[in-house]
């Protein structure tokens, strides 16, 4: 090694320590730095605790009543009737609906909102009864595919479904019924591009997709008068 690279500097380059709670000419120093953020992450706990027990406070009813965990009483009103039930606040709509209501039309596939087969109708908007809490249902209008036939006769989407052979396996159908009919009371004269677009939402594995647009907008001129 040269004797350039093994040469310290004299003492005289060497800038001086800084001595405890002294900062450099900006009034900056390590020391002050540490502990200056000690206390913020401090400091910051105590806020986000705070702010967690005011959260915590606020969502708890005033009477100090808290649903859980064992079973309440629940009450949905599905396809125009009310039922009253015992579930656990855990529970939800499609698992009360297929184990506890024996309404099996919605489809439990996937259980993770990503294929659309348990899809239902909350207040005539589209909804993935996997993620809604049955106790959370309560209060709205649930609508289910077995509501769909009004004594026994198919709703015009249903029928435009049959008509354009829109199923194979079936698994898929129920969802798809239910998510062409809030589409449609959306979009009462959609394109095919509408159709494909709106229903983006549910999968079919067989893979009927063609079907399917071409029953929607099948149904929505039935609905219309001008099939």
């Amino acid at each position: 090694m040269s004797d350039e690279r093994q040469r310290r500097p004299p003492e005289d380059d060497v800038p001086p320590a800084a001595s405890p709670g002294e900062g450099d000419a900006k009034g900056f120093s390590r020391r002050a730095f540490l502990k200056g953020a000690g206390v913020t992450v401090s400091a910051g706990a105590i806020v986000t605790g705070g702010l967690l027990d005011a959260a915590a406070a606020a969502a708890t009813p005033s009477s100090g009543a808290v649903a859980g965990p064992g079973p309440v009483a629940v009450t949905l009103k599905i396809n125009g009737q009310s039922h009253s039930l015992q579930l656990e606040p855990r529970v939800t709509l499609l698992d009360a609906l297929r184990d506890h209501l024996d309404i099996t039309g919605a489809k439990k596939v996937c259980d993770r909102a990503t294929c659309g087969a348990c899809t239902v109708l909350l207040d005539g908007k589209a909804a993935y009864a996997c993620t809604v809490l049955a106790i959370a249902a309560q209060h709205h209008e649930i609508t289910t595919i077995e509501g769909l036939a009004a004594e026994g006769e198919l709703s015009p989407v249903s029928a435009a479904f049959v008509e354009h052979d829109a199923q194979q396996c079936g698994f898929c159908t129920p969802g798809f019924v239910m998510a062409v009919t809030a589409f449609l009371k959306q979009n009462p004269n959609p394109s095919y591009e509408q159709v494909t677009a709106g229903l983006g939402g549910n999968l079919c594995r067989c893979g009927t997709y063609m079907g399917v647009r071409e029953a929607a907008l099948d149904a929505a001129r039935r609905m219309a008068g001008r099939a």
